[in-house]
């Protein structure tokens, strides 16, 4: 078992993978134009519960200094691009996600 991270920006969706099969997608927000969320491949290094506002309930740092998976305290702002660049879930969904990945889970962000 390989789980990993799949995000989709045009499609405003994170998918937690078993190598090629889906196991859950969830909708986000991601960076607006002039503050995009960036592409690439990264882990996550870090979980924080409770942290400050405005990340909701968890944050889960990326390898790509600043940025990272979190909830959000404005669930109006799932499927928009909203953000300074990092994903926002549902409070909900980033509690889930967070106790299926462990750290050093590969986080895949493409168009």
């Amino acid at each position: 078992m390989v789980i990993w991270i799949d995000v989709s920006t045009l499609k405003h969706q994170l998918m937690l993978m078993d190598n090629n099969r889906l196991i859950k997608a969830y909708p986000i927000a991601i960076g607006k134009i002039l503050t995009p969320t960036p592409t690439g491949i990264y882990t996550i290094i870090n979980k924080q519960s409770d942290p400050p506002d405005p990340f909701g309930v968890l944050w889960m740092r990326l390898s790509k200094p600043h940025y990272g998976i979190h909830g959000t305290n404005n669930p109006s702002s799932i499927g928009k691009n909203r953000s300074h660049g990092c994903i926002r879930m549902f409070n909900q969904d980033v509690l889930e996600l967070s106790s299926r990945v462990p750290l050093g889970t590969l986080v895949s962000i493409h168009n």
